[in-house]
């Protein structure tokens, strides 16, 4: 058995992936092979508009649960993507409109500091969806993804309702 068929964690999420060599994201922390799978879910997501509408969630879940490591983007991107999910679960935002308010987040440039992520990003990953060919059980799988997600960052909830746009 090869090290790709064994798998190995990500330092991200921490789902067992591919260890492959191959492209990441340059502050988003995620190996190759974790990076990849996300790609084949976009891949569809952009291709097929009946996975596209839960774009929003997807792409806000998989960056909360690859925090990377802490620099200038990684810090703003976790927050605003962590923004979004607090606009759509919480306050029932559509996802239009929480992308609205991540773009006018993203103006305040140093106004987030570095959240120290929870030991666990949540059990549901990337790999929950990658794999569901039904378009309604699919946007369901992502919302379940997301909600795990944000119930693992439950001890910055607060930090994260005060940086949100009102």
């Amino acid at each position: 058995m090869t090290s790709a068929e064994r798998g190995v964690a990500c330092v991200g999420c921490g789902a067992i992936v591919p260890d492959v060599d191959g492209p990441t994201h340059r502050y988003i922390g995620a190996l190759p092979g974790c990076w990849a799978i996300f790609g084949e879910v976009l891949a569809r997501e952009y291709t097929d508009a009946r996975y596209g509408r839960a774009h929003r969630l997807t792409v806000d879940s998989y960056t909360a649960q690859h925090p990377g490591t802490p620099s200038p983007q990684s810090i703003q991107s976790v927050a605003v993507h962590l923004m979004s999910l607090h606009l759509v679960l919480d306050r029932g935002y559509d996802h239009a409109r929480a992308t609205r308010a991540m773009q006018e987040a993203t103006t305040r440039k140093g106004a987030y500091r570095w959240l120290e992520p929870p030991p666990s990003l949540g059990p549901v990953t990337v790999l929950d969806v990658v794999g569901v060919d039904d378009p309604p059980e699919y946007a369901r799988q992502v919302e379940r993804w997301a909600r795990s997600v944000w119930t693992a960052w439950a001890p910055h909830h607060g930090t994260i309702r005060g940086w949100t746009v009102q």
